[in-house]
């Protein structure tokens, strides 16, 4: 284990570390898109790194920063390409008038906001352990600000039990996010063993969203008059979106290959899709609505436009948080933090700790300096903070994927601050998450 915390590198990465993440938090007030500190300070970690090992000739390739950055590149890649063809997807259902048709679809039912919160809450809940975490916020937080109207005492509820439900939902699902996949994959906790989160996970959503319900106003949306209808090919992609989900999936749990593969033959099918759509597919679609002037003067669909319209903000953001924790993780910080907190407070505190942590610090790499530790811990503590860090990130707007990439979907009412408001409400979740956990897991003791 490199032990490089008490030299010069290891301070100076410390305060870059911090700064950047100053930077982050007051995006709203300074103007600075999230992506730009953390990805500058985040390669400058590294070549402090790179500098410090040039002075004191680390020879040994298998443990020198050059080896360790290939490891890392390589999670940050599957992450990077998995994340580039969820989004791609979102935006070309968006163009195909899926959400319009959704949105008219919810507000011909009359719904209020009070109803609106609950429907897009349990959606997210229930799509999140599918389509995982991310996925599912990025599109109900569509729909949400669809049907909002612009009413920002709506839009940031909504958005906040959207995160908190996305979470709670993905944490019982090896599927459902980044962490329970390590955690799946690294054979802690087996498929059938998630099962025993459900009911904690409930409760981290049911708590934070009857409190917040009281404070979502009672009014109705104004009615949409127009008729929306899908374009050319809607279903069609509706399909392939979910096809490809199952393609990750089945990629990792039967042919033993990185989820992201699967995500890509998706994307593959998508552009095949979207060359058909481009030559003929939308002739049909126009005739059909009586529409006959010359086609050629008419937009065609372009998949790679699709892909511009990408929140790259949020990609590039995710690229230099892990690379700036990864540098924390070399340096020695991350096992020095795990090693002082199981060794000291034992395993159900520091879980619970870690938890809190993963709203600070993304919990993707604070889940994997845990696993690169490998406390000695049962079933039932693997399931602690397989839950804690899986939710505990909705505690911070930053804390984990859903947040960040809903934090790029409205930026007027909802930010870091707006979040932080409904922070003791989220943690009140979490602590009955726990309690839940305590009482389900107690034949496993």
């Amino acid at each position: 284990m490199h032990s490089l915390t008490v030299t010069w590198v290891g301070y100076v990465s410390l305060i870059c570390f911090c700064l950047a993440y100053t930077l982050v938090i007051f995006e709203e007030q300074i103007h600075m898109r999230k992506s730009k500190p953390v990805i500058l300070i985040g390669c400058f970690m590294w070549a402090l790194i790179g500098i410090y090992e040039a002075q004191h000739g680390s020879h040994d390739p298998q443990h020198s920063a050059h080896h360790f950055v290939k490891e890392l590149i390589a999670e940050i890649g599957e992450l990077f390409f998995f994340l580039l063809v969820a989004m791609t997807y979102i935006n070309t259902l968006e163009e195909r008038n899926v959400f319009k048709s959704l949105r008219s679809w919810l507000l011909k039912k009359g719904l209020g906001f009070k109803k609106l919160f609950w429907a897009t809450g349990l959606i997210t809940f229930l799509l999140s352990p599918l389509a995982d975490n991310l996925t599912s916020a990025l599109l109900m937080a569509t729909v949400a600000l669809a049907v909002s109207n612009g009413n920002g005492k709506f839009i940031v509820p909504a958005f906040v039990n959207i995160i908190v439900a996305a979470n709670a939902g993905g944490a019982w699902s090896p599927f459902g996010d980044i962490t329970t996949l390590m955690v799946w994959t690294s054979g802690k906790v087996q498929t059938l063993e998630f099962s025993y989160l459900v009911l904690p996970s409930i409760v981290n959503w049911i708590i934070p969203a009857t409190i917040m319900y009281f404070f979502v106003p009672d009014e109705k949306p104004e009615p949409d008059k127009e008729d929306v209808e899908m374009k050319a090919g809607a279903k069609v992609i509706i399909f392939l979106g979910i096809f490809t989900v199952a393609t990750a999936v089945s990629f990792h749990q039967f042919l033993h290959l990185p989820p992201f593969m699967g995500m890509m033959f998706g994307l593959g099918l998508l552009m095949i899709k979207g060359y058909y759509l481009k030559r003929w597919g939308e002739l049909r679609h126009l005739k059909k609505k009586g529409i006959t002037e010359e086609r050629r003067d008419r937009p065609r669909f372009d998949i790679f436009a699709k892909v511009e319209q990408v929140e790259f903000d949020t990609l590039l953001f995710f690229f230099g948080v892990l690379t700036a924790v990864g540098a924390l993780q070399y340096i020695g910080y991350l096992a020095l933090a795990s090693e002082n907190m199981y060794g000291n407070l034992g395993p159900t505190y520091s879980n619970i700790i870690v938890g809190i942590l993963s709203a600070i610090v993304d919990n993707i790499p604070v889940m994997f300096a845990v696993l690169k530790m490998d406390p000695t811990m049962g079933l039932d503590q693997w399931l602690l903070i397989t839950l804690t860090a899986g939710t505990g990130g909705s505690l911070l707007s930053v804390g984990s994927a859903a947040g960040v990439a809903v934090m790029g979907v409205e930026k007027a009412n909802y930010n870091f601050m707006s979040h932080l408001k409904w922070a003791p409400v989220i943690f009140l979740g979490y602590a009955g998450s726990i309690v839940c956990w305590y009482f389900v897991t107690a034949s496993l003791r």
